[in-house]
């Protein structure tokens, strides 16, 4: 390997993929971004716990949960349709999935969806005060930049979420850390 001719030079520039490349890599028409999906909060309006002896305490609560949807694009807007949102407790349903409204977020636009979701039959370990929980919003996006339109595609957004449990404290419940939500279109 020579090295004549290169002391004294800078290094090569970078030079980026371009941005069908960088498009083909997101998955996503229209040269959209992924929807991101933030719990902004949670208010805690029913919670009834009842324990036995021979085993965990069982939690039946009606929550109403703030979760905020950025479209991060700056050249297209993002429709959301058939949106629904329920509670997942170790990987099962424990309320009925609630309808969203429509929702329509313009470029690098951001909106919120508050549904109430109500169930029961958590278990939860008493001595820790708290329970793990995950909020599924589902529906389908399309994304329009200019005369282009997408197709509908599926989108799924799981938060997985640490809720503190207080005994007779109803108002905003403790969400213990920062919710982290994936998504998947």
């Amino acid at each position: 390997m020579s090295t004549e001719g290169t002391a004294g030079t800078e290094p090569p520039e970078i030079i980026s993929e371009g941005p069908r490349r960088e498009k083909a890599r997101r998955g996503n028409s229209a040269g959209a971004a992924r929807p991101q999906f933030t719990v902004l909060g949670a208010g805690l309006y029913e919670l009834n716990t009842s324990s036995s002896s021979a085993g965990p305490t069982a939690v039946s609560a009606s929550i109403q949960f703030t979760v905020s949807i950025h479209n991060p694009s700056a050249r297209s807007s993002a429709s959301f349709d058939r949106l629904a949102a329920y509670v997942d407790f170790n990987g099962e349903a424990i309320t009925q999935p609630s309808p969203l409204p429509p929702l329509y977020l313009s470029r690098d636009g951001t909106g919120a969806v508050s549904p109430v979701l109500g169930g029961g039959g958590v278990s939860a370990g008493e001595k820790y005060g708290a329970v793990g929980l995950r909020l599924v919003v589902a529906g389908r996006v399309k994304y329009k930049a200019g005369p282009f339109h997408s197709p509908w595609r599926r989108v799924n957004a799981r938060c997985e979420l640490v809720m503190g449990l207080n005994k007779g404290v109803y108002g905003p419940a403790t969400l213990l850390g920062t919710p982290d939500c994936s998504v998947d279109i």
